[in-house]
């Protein structure tokens, strides 16, 4: 089941459960979705789809931080709710050890042994963790094994 028929689903759901928010949310998934799909691009893939629902993900949470700042306790409850709506149609993260391990085979796999080829590995990795892993993360990791040896 593609991830345009799952969150399909879980509108119906949420529509015959009454459930506002939760439809709010899922109804803007479906929109980004939407907009991809004809925008030229034809087809959705999987990684396009994962990478939609993350940039939500994050325009959410980073919605919550500014309205926590501002003490809008109001309306920062409503980016929070949708953000853990949205988090159920992402990937598991992996953990900073999972992170750590797929960094370090892959400095073995590319036989990288300075900080000057971090870009080769970046490149490798980033494609390698799509989804799965935050890329700033990754980074600063790739950093501390490069600056190790």
């Amino acid at each position: 089941m593609s991830l345009t028929e799952k969150i399909n689903d879980h509108i119906k759901k949420a529509m015959l459960a009454k459930d506002k928010d939760r439809l709010a949310a899922l109804r803007d998934i479906k929109s980004k979705l939407l907009l991809e799909a004809t925008s030229g691009a034809g087809e959705v893939t999987e990684a396009a789809e994962i990478k939609i629902v993350n940039k939500l993900y994050k325009q959410r949470m980073e919605s919550y931080e500014l309205y926590k700042q501002q003490n809008r306790e109001d309306l920062a409850q409503d980016e929070i709710m949708q953000a853990e709506v949205l988090k159920e149609f992402l990937p598991q993260m992996m953990s900073d050890d999972e992170i750590r391990a797929a960094v370090q085979a892959k400095i073995q796999e590319l036989g990288i042994s300075s900080p000057k080829e971090m870009g080769k590995l970046m490149g490798a990795l980033t494609q390698a963790l799509a989804g799965k892993a935050d890329g700033k993360v990754v980074a600063d990791m790739v950093k501390e094994e490069l600056n190790k040896g």
